[in-house]
């Protein structure tokens, strides 16, 4: 049982493997972070939630609060599915505006590398999960899921210190958390996607439900299967230590430099629901 109020934050990271070898955000030793809580939890209509940092970052301007959960808010005994809707759960109660995430994702563009940098900018959702909001009282328009602002300041946050950073490219998710087979990579090539992975949905949606801007940034980690040649564990593995400080500055300068106020035209793509759903959750 928790014992925590949420706490007010504008933003939410939704941590995942490109920053997860290190303590974010403390582990930068940047001088703009207050650290005011780890560890908490809270109780929500989809279970005990995991745990997260509240951090406030200080800009030229304001101060900006966030909310951050390691890898998606996943833990074993929890299907991947309620622990998102925990996360977002938390983050509506937060007020959350903007909700960032990252990522180590696999190659199905052959012409992409280990070490590239995509911000995607649309998806593909394969999983099978089903009746997947938290308010589940607006349509969802999906035409443009990520925000082009936020992913502008990761986009130029990212060429300052990668070789090769694409401001564009389709995500298509898995459900995980195995690899997926040769066959099955060939599928997913056909169907015109760029990289593979298995945290941007139900995130992506998640945050449109909740009225938040969502983008992420996403390091090439392996070559998928079949595409180019096999993939090494030493190699991924490598890429995630050496990049995770990298991708957790970059997340952290957006938090610091994107506006609150953009036009960015998010919001317009979500409407209320001609449809009435009634809740018997437990309240």
């Amino acid at each position: 049982m928790a014992d925590h109020t949420v706490p007010t934050a504008e933003f939410g990271i939704c941590g995942g493997s490109g920053s997860l070898s290190l303590d974010f955000p403390a582990a930068l030793k940047d001088e703009r972070v207050t650290v005011l809580a780890t560890g908490l939890t809270f109780d929500t209509p989809f279970g005990l939630s995991p745990s997260f940092t509240h951090f406030r970052v200080e800009t030229p301007s304001d101060t900006r609060d966030v909310l951050a959960v390691r890898m998606h808010g996943w833990r074993r005994g929890v299907k991947r599915a309620d622990a998102s809707l925990q996360v977002f759960w938390v983050f509506e109660r937060a007020g959350v505006r903007k909700v960032l995430a990252d990522g180590g994702v696999g190659s199905l563009n052959h012409l992409l590398d280990p070490r590239d940098v995509v911000i995607p900018n649309d998806f593909i959702d394969l999983t099978s999960k089903q009746d997947i909001y938290v308010r589940g009282d607006h349509l969802l328009i999906m035409r443009q899921p990520v925000c082009p602002d936020m992913a502008g300041h990761l986009y130029a946050g990212a060429s300052e210190v990668f070789g090769r950073v694409f401001h564009r490219g389709t995500y298509l998710v898995t459900e995980g958390p195995r690899f997926e087979s040769v066959a099955e990579i060939d599928y997913m090539r056909r169907l015109g996607a760029d990289i593979v992975g298995q945290s941007f949905a139900p995130e992506v949606f998640l945050a449109r439900d909740i009225g938040a801007c969502y983008a992420g940034i996403y390091i090439v980690v392996n070559y998928a299967e079949g595409v180019v040649r096999e993939w090494e564990h030493d190699e991924l593995k490598t890429i995630f230590f050496d990049e995770s400080a990298t991708i957790a500055r970059i997340v952290l300068d957006t938090i610091a430099n994107a506006s609150l106020d953009a036009k960015c035209g998010c919001a317009d793509l979500r409407k209320p629901s001609l449809l009435s759903i009634p809740d018997e959750r437990d309240t």
